[in-house]
């Protein structure tokens, strides 16, 4: 029996994006035949399937739920249908699977077990903020999030801003949401006046914001981060 497929079925960036508007119709036509589904929230996901394919029947999904509470061990059943023949979907709680997301696991598994990976086409924060930042996407390098001790975090800021400009290379990095006013205070303290920050937030939401500017403008002009999914940018020219 041949194996089955992992596709990685990208989602909205929040809740009020529509999904038609962000999605290739590729992502609903997958759903429409696969019934297995390794996702971060059963609920949340249930309802963007519903969403997306209202035609599709609740009760035929099958969810394995993979946070940060999952075991590794716990991994291979996840994948299990697809050595059975069945086709599953890797599915992230917004945007790209894989991509700053458990997800990753999963797929390194698929293909160390010969099981064909396929990704398709959907919203990624980071390439969209890096897009739309007018920094250097020909060489740009994406560190994650931040460390928590605030030692740690001031140390990784300034090396973010050195790196740009040794290497003429734009420097990435997220925050929990809640912590991004936190964040954008001590960006604005720690870093160069001429440096230069993007700020992406609500990406491809109604209140989506994109705005690249130096330190020395964004002291002048704040936003309210607070509970937003941001991506951060540095470039020091």
């Amino acid at each position: 029996m041949p194996a089955g497929k992992l596709y990685l079925l990208p989602v909205p960036l929040g809740d009020d994006a529509n999904p038609k508007d962000v999605l290739p119709e590729t992502v609903a036509r997958s759903i429409e035949f696969i019934d297995y589904y390794i996702v971060e929230n059963e609920k949340t996901a249930r309802r963007f399937i519903k969403a997306i394919l209202p035609t599709k029947k609740q009760p035929d999904l099958k969810l394995s739920v993979l946070n940060k509470h999952t075991l590794a061990s716990e991994h291979t059943a996840f994948i299990q249908p697809c050595m059975e023949g069945k086709n599953v979907g890797l599915m992230s709680e917004a945007g790209c699977p894989g991509v700053a997301d458990p997800g990753a696991a999963i797929v390194k598994l698929a293909h160390e077990k010969g099981i064909q990976v396929v990704p398709l086409v959907g919203p990624s924060s980071i390439l969209l903020a890096m897009m739309a930042s007018g920094m250097n996407g020909q060489s740009f390098a994406f560190n994650g999030y931040l460390p928590i001790d605030k030692g740690d975090k001031k140390a990784a800021l300034k090396n973010f801003e050195k790196l740009s400009q040794e290497k003429s290379q734009s420097q990435i990095f997220i925050e929990t949401p809640f912590r991004n006013n936190r964040l954008l205070d001590d960006l604005l303290v720690l870093l160069q006046p001429n440096t230069h920050l993007c700020i992406a937030a609500d990406i491809t939401l109604p209140t989506e914001l994109i705005k690249t500017r130096t330190v020395a403008q964004w002291k002048k002009e704040q936003p309210d981060l607070h509970n937003r999914p941001a991506i951060f940018i540095v470039h020091r020219f």
